[in-house]
């Protein structure tokens, strides 16, 4: 019977007399290599993936562990498959057909795919490979049933485990059946769900190749899984246990729900005891059958207590000889448990590096900068030298270790105090770490208590002279770092930019500027606290901070109508510009009647704002000037839905509703008790959020300003390193650290193998969704809404900016591929400065990922959106074209239609 490879406890191909051993010479049991076809498992480990795959070589590197039981079979290597590949019929033209399909035509994918397992499978065995088959199957001994498994030589891997993509048949029974699964193995390569894998991991498919695994079947009490780090939460010191009668094939058909255990430290701390009516038991004549469980055991423990404890043990002797947390794969016959698979977890985030990882807690980065994608180690080590805080990299992301903040009395309640403004999800997970018994924080443990993050600075006085200060201050910086950086090349460069490092923390944490910063939060936070008090007004702020004045931001999303405004006049423009793909296009608009006006419209734009780009923390991610097609949608939107002259009427309309709340608001206190010093200090606040609250995007700008200088000169280090033959190609120092990339420079070596090792890792982290809260153990911790006054079935968010607007919901993942209307609402994973184009053209935005005053919450404000963040897997239970309601102030989203 043929069953997927997802879960590979349903083989338990298990057998009373498999045991570990080293060589056993052809011996009960072993099988020794049989020319350069066959390989017995005791001779193979982890050195060996090219040769057995990456099932057979964990398998070979699980049967050296002392105290673990494989059971005994052998290898068909990889020279088989080639010598079958290299004899089916017009093999190669398949395969570079599939190298050009998209992986996202799965009807086209599925039948190329298709047709070439039927080639593969139409290629008669090799008498040479069959008699080294067969040999190795006598050597076994007359056990008659036999597992068949499918090990690609990509699968198993730290990065991609290609868990569930090939094929694997249980109780094959005879060597004529044996060899026919070994072919259908062979071809399983090749199933659609294979190639897609591959396709998106970017492994070739020629790369790509195939042993199978032969290993002896018999009839297992119990079978399961094992995972040495809890698969849900990614607490890498609980191992769960999954459990059922006879052949694990029935969990993994969902036949039955297993029984659950969780043991952490060797104790048992929890466990879910299922009913299990079905199992699933090989036949004496091959396949399997399903069979009813007698009732009186359908509600006992597949395990006993003191086995479930003994198999976490054998699995955390397993772990440290990989050294990463696994996922097992386990029979239990006659008391005694046989391992038929170990690979690494890959779904797993990974825990920052320390010395001392016992209880530590970080926050992520990347939750606050409104980017959680995977950075490249450029990106990541560039980040570290400029922050103004300690940061430790983890997944290709970014974390603060706050462990220090949460233990001590004296600070906790201000940092407590200052994330549950941010982002109530951050809170909240830090008030479950808190709970926890099993996870003690002391400030002894952690070390002295610092100051609440985002501290009260000293106070400062409403005058914008102050904020043209600080704008002026700043461009000066980088106009010197872009004229000094200029003359520097090779390691005198990375010495220059190590010092320019030391001028952007500087400017960065200029007293002054962290004082104007938080004048504009604090002023926000006071208005809606006290007219809320007042007036019973739900978040005032955000109709009193329309257009407020001096928000590059804003600025930025507003003078693009201006680009659009230049080339609506001109057919040509636009019929061209529908159909750009190439980024040299502003050199062929000239030609077109209007299209040098476009050209220095665009070009001027650039100028002004494209060191931006989406994720544009990262320095390796392409900005803008370097790729301006990526503006090109957002123009277009802009001509086809806005009048002329939107920058200014839109400018002008914020303005105005703004004067209008404030004259309400003063009137209608003055009519309270007391209303005379409540509209004179609320009078004040609103002149103080206006004067400073656009400065709050102005910091992160100067930043961007500053790395596109650095990239620029980075990228010429590279492309000197690539005219020296160091490098491959200049975009090879995204994958190394500055540091690397400085050693590069000075020694003219560069690691090849590193820089191969280092893209996989970041295609791996690309996957992994990063968490707002991580600890030392490895947990994610998420965080939740503690609400009961939305409707059932709405989502829930954080309210950001008021009003209530119902539109089309358009998911959007990729800004370039934006294609908006108007009266559409924005929904996507997260929005930095670079998506504010976007904004002009929507009626709502809704984000996964976000905070009250983070760049999207501030921007959706002064355009008059309404808007929320922190909806947890919005782009997944929103669908693209569905019709929502946002309740701006309420904090959740209706699904209508």
């Amino acid at each position: 019977m043929r069953t997927p490879e997802g879960f590979d406890q349903a083989e338990n191909a298990c057998h009373p007399g498999g045991r570990r051993g080293a060589a056993e010479d052809g011996g009960p049991g072993g099988v020794t290599t049989v020319g350069q076809y066959v390989a017995g498992l005791q001779e193979v480990d982890e050195t060996h993936v090219a040769t057995v795959g990456g099932k057979g070589a964990h398998l070979g590197a699980l049967s050296r562990i002392d105290g673990v039981r494989v059971p005994a079979g052998f290898c068909v290597t990889t020279d088989a498959f080639r010598r079958i590949m290299a004899e089916a019929p017009q093999i190669d033209d398949r395969l570079d057909r599939l190298a050009r399909l998209d992986p996202g035509d799965r009807e086209a994918v599925g039948t190329l795919s298709a047709e070439i397992r039927r080639t593969i499978e139409g290629v008669a065995v090799p008498d040479d490979v069959a008699a080294a088959i067969t040999g190795a199957l006598a050597r076994l001994g007359e056990q008659a049933a036999y597992a068949v498994r499918s090990s690609a030589t990509a699968e198993d891997l730290p990065t991609a485990s290609f868990a569930g993509q090939q094929d694997t048949y249980l109780n094959v029974v005879g060597p004529a059946a044996i060899l026919g699964h070994v072919s259908r193995c062979w071809a399983s390569l090749f199933t659609e769900r294979a190639v897609t894998y591959r396709q998106r991991n970017g492994i070739d498919h020629r790369a790509a190749h195939m042993a199978v695994v032969v290993q002896q079947m018999v009839l297992p009490d119990a079978a399961g899984i094992l995972f040495t780090a809890d698969p849900v939460t990614g607490n890498r010191k609980v191992v769960t246990i999954e459990a059922s009668f006879g052949l694990g094939e029935a969990l993994v058909s969902g036949l039955v729900n297993p029984d659950v255990h969780r043991v952490r430290d060797g104790e048992i701390v929890a466990r879910a005891v299922a009913a299990k009516e079905r199992a699933v038991h090989a036949l004496p004549a091959g396949g399997t059958r399903e069979m009813a469980i007698d009732p009186r055991r359908r509600e006992q423990p597949a395990l006993t207590d003191e086995q479930v404890v003994r198999l976490a043990r054998l699995g955390r002797r397993i772990e440290a000889h990989f050294g990463r947390p696994q996922d097992i794969e386990w029979c239990l016959v006659d008391d005694d448990f046989q391992v038929v698979q170990s690979r690494p977890i890959t779904t797993l985030f990974p825990v920052p590096a320390a010395r001392d990882r016992e209880n530590r807690v970080y926050l992520s980065v990347g939750h606050q900068q409104m980017m959680t994608d995977a950075m490249r180690p450029l990106g990541v080590s560039m980040w570290q030298l400029t922050a103004m805080a300690p940061m430790h990299e983890a997944g290709g992301r970014l974390f603060v270790d706050v462990t220090a903040r949460l233990a001590s009395p004296a600070s906790r309640p201000g940092l407590l105090e200052v994330m549950g403004k941010g982002d109530p999800l951050i809170r909240d997970a830090l008030e479950t770490v808190l709970d926890r018994d099993d996870f003690v924080l002391t400030p002894s443990e952690a070390g002295p208590g610092g100051p609440p993050v985002g501290g009260p600075p000293a106070p400062i006085e409403t005058d914008p002279a102050i904020v043209t200060e600080l704008i002026e201050r700043s461009r000066a910086s980088v106009a010197a770092l872009r004229r000094d950086i200029r003359t520097k090349t090779g390691p005198a460069l990375f010495d220059f930019l190590l010092e320019a490092f030391q001028e952007h923390k500087r400017v960065l944490g200029d007293p002054l500027s962290m004082q104007a910063i938080m004048a504009g939060m604090e002023a926000t936070w006071w208005l809606n606290d006290r007219l809320r008090e007042w007036l019973g007004e739900e978040n005032a702020a955000d109709a009193l901070t329309l257009s407020a004045p001096g928000n590059v931001t804003s600025e930025m999303g507003l003078a693009l109508l201006d680009v659009a405004d230049v080339i609506r006049p001109h057919p040509e423009v636009v019929a061209f510009l529908q159909g750009v793909d190439d980024e040299g296009f502003l050199d062929e608009l000239p030609k077109l009647p209007g299209g040098a006006e476009a050209r220095d419209a665009i070009a001027a734009y650039l100028d002004a704002y494209g060191m931006r780009c989406v994720g544009e923390i990262d320095i390796t991610r392409p900005r803008w000037s370097e790729r301006p097609t990526t503006l090109v949608p957002a123009i277009l939107d802009n001509v086809r839905n806005l009048e002329p002259g939107a920058r200014e009427r839109r400018f002008a309309q914020g303005r105005r509703q703004a004067e209008q709340k404030e004259r309400e608001v003063l009137e209608r206190l003055r009519a309270l008790p007391d209303g005379e010093r409540k509209a004179e200090e609320t009078k004040r606040m609103i002149d103080r959020v206006r004067t400073f609250i656009g400065y709050r995007e102005y910091p992160k700008y100067a930043i961007i300003s500053r790395y596109f200088v650095y990239k620029q000169a980075l990228l010429a280090e590279a492309e000197r390193l690539v005219r020296a033959d160091v490098l491959r190609e200049r975009e090879d120092v995204f994958y190394l650290t500055f540091q690397e990339f400085h050693d590069v420079a000075r020694t003219n070596r560069a690691d090849d193998r590193l820089i191969r090792r280092r893209k996989d890792e970041f295609r791996s982290y690309q996957s992994l969704t990063p968490p707002r809260v991580l600890t030392s153990d490895g947990e994610g911790v998420a965080g939740a809404y503690r609400r009961d006054d939305v409707p059932a079935g709405a989502l829930v968010g954080l309210p950001v900016s008021g009003g209530i607007v119902e539109g089309r919901a358009r998911v959007v993942l990729d800004m370039a591929e934006a294609s908006l209307e108007p009266g559409d609402i924005l929904v996507t994973a997260y929005t930095d400065p670079s998506w504010s184009p976007l904004f002009v053209a929507i009626a709502g935005l809704v984000t996964e990922i976000g905070g009250l005053m983070t760049h999207g919450a501030v921007i959706a404000r002064e355009y008059g959106l309404p808007a929320l963040v922190g909806v947890e897997h919005a782009t997944r239970l929103i669908r693209d074209g569905q019709r929502i309601r946002v309740h701006g102030a309420g904090g959740y989203v209706e699904i209508l239609a």
